[in-house]
């Protein structure tokens, strides 16, 4: 009989994985975190968590990261990977997030884990029509998303999918939007704009929306979808869309940056950028991952959380309370100037 259990986490060093193992860690729960080697953000995984180094695409450091003592009940909640905005193909992006997943679903099959709960991606969920609202899919096709990244996160989630109906594995799925918050030493997507618009760098913005949630609720949302997420099935975590008119209004509330006023159309912005950027060998990634950037923000970007709500009591706070907070994280760190009070 099993009774002791231990938290498996790899993707620890990340937004997110930093956040869900802070959580188990308040909790009394025992933490094992992988972290790749030499990894820099691994000086934030809180303290309490035992770390292994190793690799999702190295077997032989995951046997490690999986050897816990007799009787130990394993509870895996697997958020590595590399998430991508090229939308060309990358062995990289692939090994990582398709055979990582891959080794992952293996060694929780071989060990009997309690639990997996496999972080996946909306954007391996394919898009409806703009006013049609998105919910969890009962079946992925790769081929039917948009972008490389995409492509890999709706192969690795039929993985786990195939590993719950051929093996048993109890596995349940997280999709969330994009990630954004406080403490994100990776200055991912959502910290970058922030910096670069309030260090004038942006002049101009373009019409679309945002749909993150905030890494404090999702990180809440994955330990319940560990606790209560039913086998096989999936739950959509995202909050709610936000025009970009909006998102610049409330940096530069937060942080006293001057409002950018110029919103255009997409075509225009990739119109300009056919136009400005510079001739050779690299114009044409530099156009196609503009045009990718820009379909994640003009795509439609609503998405129900209403399963996860109802099933596992996962709640968001309001997006401008997550904006003001990671702005004010940025400035409290010295990567934003706080210029509200030379305006007052």
């Amino acid at each position: 009989m099993k009774t002791n259990t231990i938290y498996l986490l790899t993707g620890a060093a990340g937004l997110l994985g930093n956040n869900v193992a802070a959580s188990l860690i308040a909790q009394g729960k025992q933490v094992r975190a992988l972290v790749l080697e030499g990894d820099p953000a691994a000086e934030h995984i809180p303290a309490g968590a035992e770390i292994v180094i190793g690799d999702v695409t190295d077997m032989s450091s995951l046997e490690r990261f999986f050897t816990v003592p007799e009787g130990t009940g394993l509870m895996v909640i697997h958020c590595a990977s590399i998430v991508s905005v090229s939308p060309l193909p990358s062995l990289k992006v692939y090994d990582v997030n398709v055979t990582g997943t891959q080794n992952i679903v293996a060694l929780c099959i071989s060990r009997e884990a309690k639990k997996l709960v496999y972080v996946s991606s909306t954007g391996a969920i394919p898009e409806l029509p703009h006013g049609e609202t998105i919910l969890e899919p009962e079946i992925l096709d790769a081929e039917a998303v948009v972008g490389y990244y995409s492509k890999t996160k709706a192969l690795a989630t039929q993985i786990v999918q195939r590993a719950v109906k051929e093996h048993n594995l109890d596995a349940s799925i997280v999709y969330p939007s994009g990630i954004c918050g406080p403490n994100d030493y990776a200055f991912g997507p959502v910290a970058h704009l922030i910096m670069q618009y309030c260090d004038g760098k942006m002049s101009v913005g373009f019409e679309g929306s945002f749909n993150s949630v905030d890494v404090r609720d999702l990180a809440e949302g994955v330990i319940a979808c560990s606790e209560k997420g039913a086998k096989g099935e999936g739950y959509i975590m995202s909050n709610e869309m936000v025009p970009i008119r909006r998102m610049f209004d409330l940096i530069s509330a937060a942080s006293g940056a001057p409002r950018v006023e110029t919103i255009l159309p997409a075509d225009v912005m990739i119109s300009n950028a056919v136009r400005t950027i510079p001739d050779g060998p690299d114009k044409e990634v530099q156009l196609e991952t503009l045009k990718f950037s820009l379909y994640n923000m003009t795509r439609n970007n609503n998405f129900s959380s209403e399963k996860a709500q109802s099933e596992l009591g996962y709640r968001t706070r309001s997006f401008d309370d997550t904006i003001t907070d990671e702005v004010r994280w940025l400035i409290s760190i010295g990567k934003v100037i706080d210029r509200r009070a030379a305006n007052a």
